[in-house]
């Protein structure tokens, strides 16, 4: 079991660094070093971030050895910096940051192989080696978005996700009321927020079989959706027209037709694919638009994880087995969403697909703590964004790593944010009649 372990933390470590060599080594130096968006940081900043987290954790403080580079830590202290003045920092070149985060890497490796993985909840199950891979991955994600926000020709590929239609497929699915367990205590590398497993009583209500596609979302466009108040939170409706918003970021109407921007390539929006780009506030106006609503993050777990035939909460929808290629589009296999309906063996017991993967789907609940919540290594990661500033996403995206991505994983963001890459899906109440 230990060296099962093992081998699983040096392929999540792996597999990480293979993907910041690719999003770091696709673009000069120029680029790297170059801040693309006041909302993101340089690429250049990302890398060594993701060298200097790990230097401390795994160690410094698994490890227990002496720093290696200290003078760095504040340059990279995500919370001491926002991301809009990470430029004028004395940040470690593209070739420094290289070298380092290899350095790191080797050390770590070697204290992989040497740590006995139990004796502590930071070595149990290898939780550290484990939270490092996904803060890598998270920070891939960033990177990537960084990569959509940056002008200039196309430096990523990425063959086509695999056809999927939703042909034949229900528009809604009813999820049954009662209760449900909701989140983990057992998942060996949930993190703090994601914890502990708890029971939660939903009533009965429908959610829609897949997200909301681009072609539907056109129709809300088209029919004034941005011009009829009638929709809008008020700080929704006062940030549309403050930033002269009129559709998903990247999109824009020329020649008859929808066209959006998607990593340095312009092409027309296809009708079929889950909407991408869109803000809470633009969700929860579609939703209102449509008679509808966001399903709460609950009802989102308990659609994506609740198993009616024996009663108990699956890891994934398809099952308790990691995800597979034919489950979900995760890992920046694919450069897009694939179009709604594909994806059928990664489908729920209820019915729902595409709940892992694809895109990121708000809901309308505040991130806040579980029952029990505890914070687990250290209070930044959740504890100090609980509030009702953050709404809670779910589910992943093409850009999410598996090892980032469970059916109890929990992603937050402000509801203005739109670089992101997030769609939704809607849901309702079940009318009387329609519970059984």
């Amino acid at each position: 079991m230990t060296e099962d372990l093992r081998r699983r933390a040096l392929d999540a470590l792996t597999a990480a660094r293979e993907r910041t060599a690719t999003l770091t080594s696709c673009v000069d130096d120029h680029e790297l070093t170059a801040q693309h968006s006041p909302l993101m940081s340089p690429l250049v900043w990302d890398l060594a971030h993701i060298g200097n987290q790990e230097e401390q954790w795994l160690w410094r403080t698994v490890a227990g050895r002496e720093a290696l580079r200290p003078e760095i830590d504040s340059v990279y202290d995500a919370f001491e910096h926002p991301r809009a003045l990470r430029p004028t920092l004395p940040l470690l070149d593209p070739a420094e940051a290289r070298v380092y985060a290899s350095d790191v890497r080797g050390r770590v490796l070697d204290i992989l192989d040497r740590t006995p993985l139990e004796g502590g909840p930071l070595v149990d199950a290898a939780f550290a080696f484990g939270m490092i891979a996904q803060h890598e991955q998270q920070h891939d994600e960033t990177m990537l978005i960084t990569h959509q926000l940056r002008k200039g020709p196309a430096a990523l590929t990425a063959p086509e996700p695999p056809a999927g239609s939703a042909r034949g497929l229900p528009a809604e699915v009813l999820v049954p009321g009662g209760p449900f367990t909701m989140g983990t205590s057992t998942e060996p590398w949930a993190l703090d927020n994601e914890r502990p497993a708890h029971q939660r009583v939903v009533p009965p209500f429908l959610i829609d079989t897949v997200p909301v596609t681009c072609g539907a979302y056109q129709t809300f466009i088209e029919d004034g959706g941005y011009a009829d108040r009638r929709w809008w939170a008020a700080e929704g409706w006062e940030q549309i027209h403050q930033h002269d918003i009129g559709a998903p970021l990247f999109w824009r109407r020329e020649g008859g037709q929808w066209l959006r921007r998607r990593f340095g390539v312009t092409e027309p929006v296809p009708a079929d694919e889950p909407v991408l780009h869109v803000s809470w506030y633009e969700a929860d106006a579609y939703a209102r638009w449509a008679g509808r609503r966001l399903p709460t993050e609950a009802e989102w777990e308990k659609a994506a994880r609740h198993d009616p035939g024996s009663g108990r909460s699956r890891r994934f929808p398809w099952g308790d087995e990691d995800p597979a290629q034919a489950h979900a589009n995760l890992g920046q296999r694919h450069l897009r969403p694939a179009p709604v309906g594909s994806y059928p063996e990664g489908e729920s017991p209820l019915g729902v697909r595409q709940l892992i993967g694809d895109v990121w789907e708000w809901t309308s609940s505040d991130f806040l703590p579980y029952p029990g919540f505890a914070a687990f290594p250290y209070r930044e990661y959740s504890e100090v964004f609980f509030g009702s500033e953050h709404k809670v996403l779910r589910g992943g995206s093409f850009a999410v790593d598996a090892v980032a991505c469970r059916g109890t994983f929990r992603n937050w963001d402000l509801p203005v944010r739109r670089q992101i890459f997030a769609g939704f899906r809607t849901a309702r109440d079940a009318a009387p009649g329609e519970a059984s």
